[in-house]
């Protein structure tokens, strides 16, 4: 799997720490799209941008709440970012919304928990033709028709 990962500066540490983290489990290829840019919008658009053109099979982004590298990375067309705090957000994430970026906070999470989060993310993955299917076929085709 190849996984980009990217987050403004509040939360620099936090991935390191989720970059080591995945190579440890084997989960995949990392790659660091950096922290150093203060405007959170600037790297959620970078990581959405190369998850949408399948540079990436999915991707992880991170500030202080993750609220604000969701609502940047949702903008990109083709970008499904959902915000997890929880395993089972993130379970049904990847299970019942085919989501391919993974969103946390930094200042809401705790190491436990994130590691658990990913581990959530990276082992599901959307069943086509599953019950959530129809509703999955929904928010694509609204997505494919924005300009």
């Amino acid at each position: 799997m190849r996984i980009v990962i990217g987050c403004d500066p509040n939360a620099e540490a936090e991935k390191r720490e989720l970059c080591q983290y995945i190579i440890e489990k084997g989960y995949g290829e990392v790659t660091d799209c950096g922290s150093e840019d203060p405007i959170y919008a600037n790297i959620a658009i970078k990581v959405g941008e190369l998850v949408a053109d399948g540079s990436f099979d999915c991707g992880i982004l991170m500030c202080g709440t993750g609220l604000g590298v969701s609502i940047a990375a949702n903008k990109v067309r083709g970008v499904y970012a959902a915000l997890c705090a929880d395993v089972y957000s993130a379970q049904r994430a990847r299970l019942s919304n085919d989501a391919n970026i993974l969103c946390m906070g930094a200042f809401t999470t705790g190491s436990a928990v994130r590691k658990l989060i990913v581990d959530a993310f990276l082992t599901n993955c959307f069943v086509p033709g599953c019950s959530s299917q129809e509703k999955v076929n929904r928010f694509k085709e609204y997505d494919r028709k924005r300009i």
